[in-house]
């Protein structure tokens, strides 16, 4: 048997309330209200650090930082037609899509519902022009009504056209990216136990894979199950679709198809998974079809693969700068190389986030400056493959503490 037995995982991270029930998350408004107050000082305390009169949102994550409210999230990632504006010592407003207005009722943070001016031109056509016009005579009326004489913008996604308008009525547009990235990276104790619930779902996911791993069953059925225990339970979307198993694992970034998966292949996945209160649990596992032992090739990509995790989860420390964790990571294997990964971790919040830290391979000057904070958290990541083998992805995500990390995922790493 390939890690502990099936019953044991099953009865361990499965629902408890039963297969056909989803999970009910114990957290309560006040826990939720808290993790909102947070996020919205946050932006502004960034705001304030870069002396911007307002912070204009189209990416709906940082829309759903800023305000907690979600419509539409995946559709309006590609539509610009829902934003969000926060004034400098001002009200924060929320342009919502017509007629969904009332998908922000009670949320704390919106200062002002406006309905949005869509302008893109797939609602537009060749009248789209115009309501660029409008757009920006909004924006540029409020932005000069409530910042003085400070007429700085940033904005995190803006068409060019868009920019040139309010550029046109005399805003400067600086990019605020950098400012929403920094503001999320360090984490309340409130949107930590926001993350813990939604690492239990997609665990419970993942014990759904583990329970259907067996020959026959399609790379897309065991994804399903990802997806079922997500949606059910309260979560939103998957980012990518990165499970594959048997000789589809090596070179990685295969999306998973519908090939059946074979007795004794190895079956790899990233979870990526966006799920309730907007959080993300991203997880690598990798383990056998059909509960069979590994062979001596898979035992040692897998032990590879793991004393990547485990060398490098233990230099994630408060205060060590990205290049002194780069010195001191686990070395890659020369047969590994040309199968690696691209980085060795990354941040996560409400998605991947800042910082990335190459693998030592790829890290040079250009790479992050900066160091592990309190209240971060980080993915370590491993992926093994070598020429002609399959390819062995785990992932763990931690927390940086005061004084060392804390894992936040359970789900076992196997025992080859």
């Amino acid at each position: 048997m390939s890690g502990i037995f099936k019953d044991d995982r099953k009865a361990t991270y499965l629902n408890a309330e039963g297969a056909d029930r989803p999970l009910i998350s114990p957290l309560g408004d006040a826990v939720v209200n808290h993790a909102r107050r947070y996020r919205l000082s946050r932006l502004r305390a960034q705001m304030a650090l870069h002396d911007v009169a307002a912070l204009l949102l189209y990416d709906p994550v940082n829309i759903r930082y800023a305000f907690d409210c979600s419509n539409m999230q995946v559709w309006t990632a590609h539509n610009p037609m829902r934003y969000a504006l926060i004034l400098a010592g001002g009200p924060a407003i929320m342009f919502e899509f017509a007629h969904c207005e009332h998908l922000n009722d009670g949320l704390p943070g919106i200062d002002e519902l406006r309905t949005a001016i869509t302008y893109m031109f797939m609602a537009r056509g060749d009248k789209a022009r115009g309501f660029v016009d409008d757009w920006a005579d909004e924006i540029a009326d409020l932005v000069r009504g409530n910042g003085g004489a400070n007429l700085r913008i940033a904005a995190d996604k803006l068409d060019v056209h868009a920019v040139h308008a309010l550029e046109a009525r005399g805003m400067t547009v600086t990019d605020g990216t950098a400012l929403t990235e920094l503001a999320r990276a360090i984490k309340s104790p409130e949107e930590i136990a926001l993350m813990r619930w939604t690492i239990r779902v997609c665990e419970a996911g993942m014990a759904r894979i583990y329970e259907h791993s067996v020959p026959g069953a399609t790379e897309r059925e065991l994804w399903a199950h990802l997806h079922f225990e997500n949606a059910r339970s309260g979560g939103d979307w998957l980012e990518t679709k990165l499970l594959t198993a048997g000789p589809n694992t090596n070179p990685w970034y295969r999306e998973c198809g519908d090939r059946p998966v074979q007795a004794g292949e190895m079956i790899s996945f990233d979870t990526d998974m966006i799920g309730p209160y907007g959080y993300c649990a991203d997880l690598s596992r990798s383990w056998i079809c059909g509960y069979l032992p590994m062979n001596d090739t898979q035992k040692r990509l897998y032990d590879t693969a793991l004393a990547q995790i485990t060398h490098n989860l233990a230099l994630v420390q408060p205060g060590t700068r990205f290049a002194e964790f780069n010195a001191r990571s686990w070395r890659i294997p020369d047969r590994h190389v040309n199968y690696r990964y691209s980085l060795a971790a990354h941040g996560v919040g409400m998605a991947d986030e800042y910082p990335v830290i190459p693998l030592h391979v790829d890290f040079d000057d250009r790479a992050t400056d900066a160091r592990f904070e309190p209240g971060m958290v980080i993915c370590i990541e491993s992926l093994i493959g070598e020429a002609g083998s399959e390819s062995v992805k785990l992932e763990t995500q931690v927390l940086v503490t005061e004084t060392g990390h804390e894992r936040l995922d359970s789900f076992p790493w196997e025992a080859p």
